[in-house]
């Protein structure tokens, strides 16, 4: 859930998680300057009060907004970034002998280990994707008992000529960059295996081997979805794709509306009474758009 924050955690977007009996949630950059310390941070709240417990913050002078990136500067602080910002949640995990930690990717591509328990203290850090604007995890990782499972992002974005956009020039994903999946060990933060992106074919005019969608994980399976349209489900033990569906193509629909699949971004699929269900089409940053809401069943009915 999002809730807006006050009190000296300024201009910072939050996302949130309650958890070990402590709201415990994660924060964005801030927007303008003089940056806090509890931007791009971890935080534990105190469940009566809402006090503030402790602060783990893991990229210091992070101050951004899309101001930066635009052609009128006026507005964007003197730090101008990284914008290394959690988009997702932490994640409390197990690791045994009574001990356990939140884990959670950012999107300056660091996987982040911290203890609960020990005032956010760090456990341990890998990193798994280069980072950047649209780069590391961002929408959301998942965890088994065993591990924790990161899609990268890492999109790139090209500028090219079209004589029917504004400004003679419009913004289209890189097909060559960007993707892949990682499994890490919870209590080591070492990477088990690695699935490499899925590579754009040249008859496809946009593309990107983006994951930027959250990440859903159930028994043997993980399910990532891509810019390029297609949900795929990895095994958990190997990383070997054992699914593979684009959704980049119309369908019909059980309302009669005409709909379209394209990217998956932003949200992931969820998984419940024996259905995956998936939101396809995702315009933003040059994606492909679409309309559809596709639910998968194991036998088709």
């Amino acid at each position: 859930f999002f809730f807006q924050a006050e009190d000296g955690i300024r201009d910072v977007a939050v996302t949130g998680v309650q958890t070990c009996a402590l709201p415990i949630f994660s924060t964005g950059d801030n927007y303008s300057g003089p940056v806090t310390e509890t931007s791009d941070a971890v935080l534990a709240l105190d469940m009566k009060t809402g006090k503030l417990l402790w602060s783990r913050q893991l990229t210091q002078g992070d101050a951004y907004n899309s101001a930066c990136n635009s052609r009128t500067r006026d507005n964007c602080p003197a730090e101008d970034g990284p914008d290394f910002d959690f988009g997702q949640p932490p994640i409390l995990v197990e690791l045994g002998e009574g001990k356990r930690a939140l884990v959670i990717e950012q999107k300056s591509g660091m996987v982040h280990a911290i203890d609960p328990d020990a005032g956010g203290e760090v456990l341990w850090q890998t990193r798994a994707g280069a980072g950047g604007l649209l780069g590391g995890s961002q929408w959301g990782s998942a965890a088994d008992g065993q591990r924790m499972y990161v899609a990268i992002s890492d999109v790139g974005i090209l500028t090219i000529a079209d004589a029917a956009a504004p400004g003679g020039r419009r913004i289209a994903p890189d097909p060559k960059t960007g993707g892949g999946l990682h499994a890490l060990d919870l209590k080591s933060g070492q990477i088990v295996w690695s699935a490499k992106p899925a590579e754009c074919p040249d008859t496809q005019a946009i593309c990107s081997p983006a994951q930027s969608a959250a990440v859903s994980a159930i028994p043997g399976a993980v399910f990532s979805g891509a810019l390029d349209g297609h949900l795929r489900a990895y095994s958990s033990g190997d990383g070997r794709v054992l699914w593979d569906f684009d959704t980049a193509r119309e369908f019909a629909t059980v309302n009669g509306a005409p709909a379209r699949g394209g990217s998956i971004d932003a949200t992931g699929a969820a998984v419940v009474g024996g259905l995956v269900t998936v939101m396809s089409g995702y315009d933003q940053f040059g994606g492909m758009p679409g309309n559809v809401l596709l639910v998968f069943s194991v036998d088709g009915k």
